[in-house]
C-alpha cells in the first residue's frame, strides 16, 4: 500500500442506468435500479478508488456492505456515488457512501474492504480447493 492511502480521499463515479441494473419482476413500467446492482456498482467505485494507492500485485476485497437503499431510479436515470475513504486500519478500508440520480438522493452507507496479496491468494484459493476436491 502506498503512503497516499488515507482517510479523506475521494471519487465520484457517474452512470447511467441501463436494462442490465434494473430490476425486471414488477413488469416493465416498474424497471428501477436494482439493489444488487447497486450492491454491485459501490463496490467496484470503493475497489477503483483503492487501486489507486496500492502497489503492483495488491487488490482487495469487498468484508462487509451496509446500504440504505433510499429512493426509486428509472431506468435510463444518470447516477452519481461518491465513495470516500472514512478509515484506514492495517490493510482493512472502510468507505462512506453516498448516491443521488437526477433528481434525489437514492442510498447511503458504509463499505468495508481489505488489502490482499494477490499470488498469495491465489495460492491460499488453490489450497482450498484442492482440500474441497475442486483442483
Amino acid at each position: 500500500m502506498k503512503a497516499s492511502l488515507g482517510a479523506g480521499a475521494s471519487a465520484t463515479t457517474r452512470l447511467t442506468v441501463g436494462g442490465d441494473r434494473t430490476i425486471d419482476f414488477l413488469g416493465e413500467n416498474a424497471r428501477v435500479y436494482a439493489t444488487p446492482m447497486l450492491v454491485r456498482d459501490i463496490e467496484i467505485a470503493c475497489r477503483d478508488l483503492l487501486l489507486n494507492h496500492l502497489d503492483p500485485g495488491e487488490d482487495s476485497v469487498g468484508t462487509r456492505i451496509e446500504i440504505d437503499h433510499l429512493a426509486a431510479t428509472l431506468l435510463g436515470m444518470s447516477v452519481e456515488l461518491k465513495v470516500t475513504i472514512a478509515a484506514v486500519d492495517g490493510r482493512a478500508v472502510t468507505f462512506d457512501v453516498e448516491g443521488s440520480d437526477d433528481l434525489e438522493a437514492i442510498c447511503r452507507g458504509r463499505h468495508q474492504r481489505f488489502v490482499v496479496d494477490v499470488t498469495k491468494t491465489e495460492a491460499r484459493l488453490a489450497a482450498k480447493a484442492a482440500r474441497a476436491g475442486l483442483a
